[in-house]
């Protein structure tokens, strides 16, 4: 496993990535330092996502929930709905206008995680923020 830091809202995080999510791993791992906006969600409950219309990241579902936990990120390969990434900070259920979907759990937060409830307060409140995920 290797480390990822995270910057979004003012707030660093540093995310561990999942061994059993080799493949989307890999992929993302190749992106970085990967830049993007963070908007709140509008289905899934507390959480952050970064929609990402028809791009694609070129993984197939591997170790994917419909229920993260405080500091699980998802990568969402696209099919029924928009490809996407999801960060829960809070109670999640991982859905879409289509229902409910199920992503890749390919990190988890594990430093910094007592702050994601603000981070995720401050993009529901202030709006898009920019995040900014590089190797630690």
């Amino acid at each position: 496993m290797s480390l990822i830091r995270i910057t979004a809202g003012g707030f660093t995080f540093i995310a561990e990535t999942q061994a059993d999510a080799p493949n989307t791993v890999a992929a993302f791992e190749a992106l970085l330092p990967y830049r993007q906006r963070l908007i709140h969600v509008r289905w899934s409950g507390e959480g952050c996502w970064i929609p990402l219309g028809d791009w694609q990241l070129g993984v197939a579902f591997e170790n994917h929930t419909s229920h993260p936990s405080v500091g699980d990120i998802l990568f969402y390969p696209g099919g029924y709905s928009e490809t996407e990434i999801i960060m829960a900070y809070g109670s999640c259920c991982f859905s879409s206008q289509m229902g409910q979907l199920a992503g890749n759990h390919f990190l988890s937060i594990v430093q910094g995680k007592e702050n994601l409830r603000a981070l995720g307060q401050k993009v529901l409140w202030e709006g898009a923020q920019d995040i900014v995920f590089e190797k630690a």
